[in-house]
């Protein structure tokens, strides 16, 4: 007989990459693809200058964990985040108020869907306040979700610009940002 002994913040301090920790298992994400990457960077160094404008939180580049306690899920590690919270050479402590998903490959179909459905309600009940679902694919862009209404996002497309309300207040990011357009 067996028993399983369940991981801990202090086991994925020691993980080497991107992982988040959810029901007791350390769960390691794989590296994404260049366009996904690309739209993350984009998103992160939009909100440095929000952050610089504001002062009122840390724009998170991808690969930063944040500590939260769930019954199920202890962190999560977004491709983008702002956050209002200490700084610290550890975790974040708490969720970000501002969460960023870029779909990469394996991120498409029905069973893709309800884990990221399950990711979404997870944020808004650590105390996420919006949740960008970026799907580069999709005519539908970036699908902002909000804590007050999580099962009904709205929708931005190329030629818009998207928003992260209430979470972040006045800023938004043109949609057509995300893609990298190569000159000719």
């Amino acid at each position: 007989m067996s028993t399983k002994v369940e991981a801990t913040i202090d086991d994925l301090y020691k993980v080497e990459g991107k992982a988040e920790l959810v029901n007791g298992e350390i769960v390691h994400m794989s590296p994404t693809g260049l366009l996904p990457h690309y739209a993350a960077r984009q998103i992160t160094v939009s909100l440095v200058f929000y952050e610089r404008t504001t002062g009122s939180g840390v724009a998170i580049a991808d690969n930063a964990a944040f500590v939260v306690n769930l019954p199920h899920r202890k962190s999560f590690s977004p491709d983008a985040a702002f956050y209002s919270g200490k700084l610290t050479m550890k975790f974040g402590e708490g969720a970000p108020v501002f969460a960023v998903e870029v779909r990469s490959d394996g991120d498409y179909g029905p069973r893709a869907e309800r884990q990221m459905a399950a990711k979404r309600a997870d944020y808004f009940a650590a105390g996420s306040l919006v949740v960008w679902d970026v799907d580069l694919l999709s005519d539908d862009v970036v699908r902002v979700y909000r804590a007050a209404e999580p099962t009904t996002p709205t929708l931005y497309r190329r030629g818009q610009f998207a928003e992260a309300e209430p979470a972040l207040p006045g800023w938004t990011m043109p949609v057509d940002d995300l893609f990298f357009e190569e000159e000719i």
